[in-house]
């Protein structure tokens, strides 16, 4: 089996002959304002009692005029000939141009424009357009993009937009009915139905950059085309955006996953307000507790939890006196039996908030108050703490950059950051895995090809070196 992100359908491909492929970063995006979007919450958990449903057509109809198609396409830059030195020499003859177009979905989620869709649908997007069910056409900015939630926020100047009401995700159940609307495979607006089949996913789909899963399962059909679309309950009020299917031959089996509605507004209010999105960080090394290792604690067996493994000095679990062996058990009463759990329930609380964490120290349960740290995930993070850009004529005339050197320039590598004693600001990153970066989606694309460690081509101060760095 294998797990697939929903990716924008391919339309059509057509090749250029123009140089110099843009990014998601080089089109115009939408100022952040001050305040979040205004939109309908309804936190009431559905009925289970009732009697006989014999159509859904009233639930529904109100949804499907909330929900949009969203078409974008990208220039992408193709090798012609393998060899390095000869790209290096002769890089208007080594390459050509061509520009792809997709297809994907999104949420109106306030009346003033305010979209919600999937980071996937529109990365790396030179041009966004998006058509509503009544067959209006609008050109949409990017707002922000979460990579890590699979999260994307886009805007249309209009007013008195159809929305959809949001639920409170977090008292869906197993067993609730629910309908996935999107466009899937370009065939025009689609509802299916279904059940929540389990919650709390974590399957690893974000793993290779360190994202966070926290998904609804659903057997309600979903394809391609389908991202970015909505999961609504049996009131119509929207539980989740769908964004990825488990297949074995990348159609529907019954195995689709959506984001929690609740986090994909915490992201979307974080985007609209900043531009970025600020997560809680406690500075631990975790995990989990073994029968083995409890045993050795003096503690039970089947005791459930992760124990800290290592504290990082400075940080909020230093400062509040976390130590190593503490397993941690629960965070403000919710239950922590993985890591993964900890490092979400981490991620969702607001820097300089204080966590509440019940831990087992020398066989005894005691609470340790953490006022977190905060980690800022910015949108042009290539490496955690290392932000990059599309080299420029201004960049090569003040960095004195050789002409023939293309790839991404390293505008920043944070103090806090992993690879600061590897990367600097100024270098130009020309090659992941031997594969030639002009942005940040073929970037990441590369990086992917061998998730454990990279080999970098770095050009610095007048010459080309070889990096290895573990993403």
């Amino acid at each position: 089996m294998n797990y697939f992100l929903l990716p924008r359908i391919a339309l059509a491909f057509v090749l250029t002959a123009s140089a110099g492929a843009a990014s998601a970063r080089d089109q115009k995006k939408a100022p952040a304002p001050e305040k979040r979007p205004s939109v309908k919450v309804d936190g009431a958990p559905l009925d289970a009692k009732g009697g006989v449903v014999l159509s859904y057509a009233d639930v529904v109809e109100p949804v499907q005029r909330a929900v949009v198609s969203i078409y974008s396409s990208k220039k992408v830059r193709e090798q012609l000939q393998a060899n390095p030195l000869f790209r290096q020499l002769f890089p208007n003859l080594s390459e050509r141009e061509r520009t792809e177009e997709g297809l994907g979905s999104g949420v109106i989620v306030s009346s003033d424009g305010y979209i919600l869709t999937n980071n996937h649908v529109v990365e790396g997007a030179d041009e966004l357009k998006v058509l509503l069910s009544d067959g209006r056409e609008f050109v949409a900015t990017i707002v922000g993009t979460d990579p890590k939630t699979d999260v994307a926020v886009i805007r249309v100047e209009a007013e008195k937009l159809p929305v959809v009401t949001l639920a409170d995700s977090d008292k869906i159940r197993v067993g609730d009915v629910v309908f996935a609307v999107g466009n899937p495979l370009g065939v025009g607006q689609t509802v299916t139905m279904g059940i929540v089949s389990a919650k709390g996913r974590s399957v690893g789909i974000l793993g290779d950059i360190g994202g966070y899963e926290d998904f609804i399962q659903t057997d309600a059909a979903i394809n391609m085309g389908n991202s970015g679309g909505a999961l609504v309950d049996a009131r119509g009020r929207l539980v989740g955006v769908n964004s990825a299917i488990l297949s074995p031959s990348r159609g529907n089996i019954g195995i689709g996953f959506a984001i929690p509605i609740n986090l994909a507004a915490s992201i979307m209010n974080s985007l609209v307000e900043t531009g970025t999105v600020a997560r809680g960080y406690l500075g631990v090394t975790t995990e989990v507790i073994t029968p083995d290792v409890a045993e050795q604690l003096g503690l039970p067996k089947d005791t459930r939890g992760v124990v800290i493994a290592d504290i990082i000095p400075d940080t909020a679990a230093d400062k509040a006196g976390l130590r190593r062996t503490d397993v941690v058990v629960s965070i403000d009463d919710h239950a922590v039996t993985t890591v993964e759990e900890l490092r979400f329930l981490i991620a969702q609380m607001t820097p300089g908030s204080i966590a509440r964490l019940a831990v087992l120290r020398d066989g005894r349960s005691q609470v340790v108050n953490v006022t977190l740290d905060q980690v800022t995930e910015r949108p042009d993070d290539l490496l955690t703490g290392v932000t990059v850009k599309a080299l420029t004529a201004d960049d090569r005339r003040r960095l004195s950059i050789d002409a023939r050197v293309t790839g991404l320039l390293i505008t920043e590598v944070a103090g806090e950051s992993p690879y600061r004693s590897q990367l600097a600001a100024s270098a130009v990153i020309m090659e992941i895995n031997r594969a030639p970066v002009t942005d940040l989606p073929s970037a990441k694309e590369a990086l992917l090809l061998q998730p454990n460690r990279a080999l970098l081509a770095i050009y610095f101060r007048g010459a080309v070196r070889f990096v290895v760095i573990a993403p």
